[in-house]
């Protein structure tokens, strides 16, 4: 069921505040209530995608395992996606590992050491419905995601030289087992961009990921171009810290551009910069953007959902924060944040902004949902407040509505 909250704040009202927010007029605080904007707490998105995990742990612990495969498949070939653009085989695979992925978590962070039975009865269960279905490449596809989650978890998001030898090892020796299980399936042989993008997953195992990994992405984002993911997943490993350099990101993100023109627009090129930029400070400083905000103005004009408009607002007014000071080109994005809020905004979804103060990392630590949600919200309230600062200072009201921005006096 959607849940819904309307938040209507009064100017002295924006969490965590500071009282500049009046602005330029420099006037009293009113009692009326100026900024009326609906808060989404959940979508349809985030209840499909609950749904679609929650089915194929279910199909896993009922041993169903062939009716888990034809699902993978039949979505794999249909390009199924949530709402939101979550790919269905995505969401199936994990579900059906997610009980022996979340164990092996679990006991790498209490300590256990690598031939642990703790470690290893999940995941030998796993590659024992792999023996059963060896041909079977959707199960194939679920046991390799398996071998790579775990193979994360041993190693970590510190850095490589800080990271204990037999964590490496064991990260390099699950790494080469997904590997291994995924060799016989070629995603384009088998027109599969989930297997595909598995191969593009595998990258950070390979002794030189360099030598093919624009072939590897390019092969995926021609098997599923709609799918924006794969492109920001390129743009990130492209990077130096990564597999690539500066020179080849820009390279790349003007060829993605073209090769993807009939879908996006200009926007192939905002998607594979889209991460890039945000967490590199001379990849912000080497963009070029006009080009980026040109495919801005694509994406919206090809994704008219919320989640989209929240998630480039976020981009623009959050994201980018750290390089504004130093970068030109980020300041001349980030202020793509006014029209972005104001021509295309109707609510606000908080786990959206809180996913973009963290830099949309998907390893960062959530403790709470509900308190990374309210972090969100605050977020984006002290945005909305400065945006709209000069009209809550003259009394106005400010209010988001499902036809758009209405400010009246």
């Amino acid at each position: 069921m959607k849940r819904w909250s309307r938040i209507k704040m009064h100017p002295t009202d924006a969490p965590e505040a500071p009282p500049l927010l009046l602005g330029k007029a420099d006037t009293p605080p009113t009692d009326k209530r100026l900024l009326h904007i609906p808060v989404r707490d959940t979508t349809a998105d985030d209840d499909e995608c609950t749904r679609l995990r929650s089915l194929g742990q279910f199909l896993a612990r009922q041993d169903r395992w062939c009716d888990l495969s034809a699902k993978i498949r039949m979505a794999d070939a249909a390009r199924s996606k949530t709402p939101g653009g979550m790919p269905v085989t995505d969401l199936l695979t994990f579900g059906a590992r997610s009980d022996v992925v979340a164990a092996a978590e679990h006991a790498i962070e209490e300590g256990v050491a690598p031939g642990n039975p703790a470690l290893l009865s999940g995941i030998g269960g796993l590659e024992a419905v792999l023996e059963e279905h060896g041909n079977d490449p959707a199960i194939a596809l679920t046991v390799a995601h398996a071998h790579i989650d775990i193979g994360w978890a041993w190693r970590g998001s510190a850095p490589e030289i800080a990271t204990p030898r037999h964590r490496r090892a064991s990260f390099a020796a699950h790494f080469e087992r997904a590997g291994v299980i995924l060799s016989g399936f070629r995603g384009a042989a088998l027109n599969s961009p989930s297997l595909a993008a598995a191969r593009c997953a595998l990258l950070p195992g390979l002794r030189d990921p360099r030598a093919q990994i624009t072939r590897d992405y390019e092969e995926l984002i021609d098997l599923d171009p709609h799918n924006e993911r794969h492109m920001r997943a390129m743009g990130n490993h492209l990077l130096p810290r990564w597999f690539g350099d500066y020179d080849q990101l820009e390279l790349e993100a003007r060829r993605i551009a073209a090769r993807t023109q009939d879908v996006w627009g200009d926007a192939g090129y905002t998607w594979v910069m889209f991460d890039a930029i945000a967490i590199d400070a001379e990849a912000c400083a080497r963009v070029d953007p006009d080009f980026f905000i040109d495919g801005l103005r694509a994406i919206l004009a090809r994704r008219r959902d919320q989640g989209t408009a929240n998630l480039l607002a976020a981009y623009c007014a959050i994201a980018l924060g750290a390089h504004r000071s130093v970068h030109a080109a980020a300041a001349q994005i980030g202020a793509c944040a006014d029209w972005v809020i104001r021509d295309h905004m109707t609510e606000l979804h908080p786990l959206v902004w809180a996913h973009a103060a963290e830099g949309f990392d998907n390893a960062a630590p959530v403790t709470s949902l509900s308190r990374f949600a309210a972090h969100g919200q605050a977020r984006a309230l002290r945005v909305l407040a400065d945006l709209f600062q000069d009209e809550i200072a003259r009394g106005r009201q400010v209010v988001f509505t499902p036809e758009g921005l209405q400010i009246t006096a």
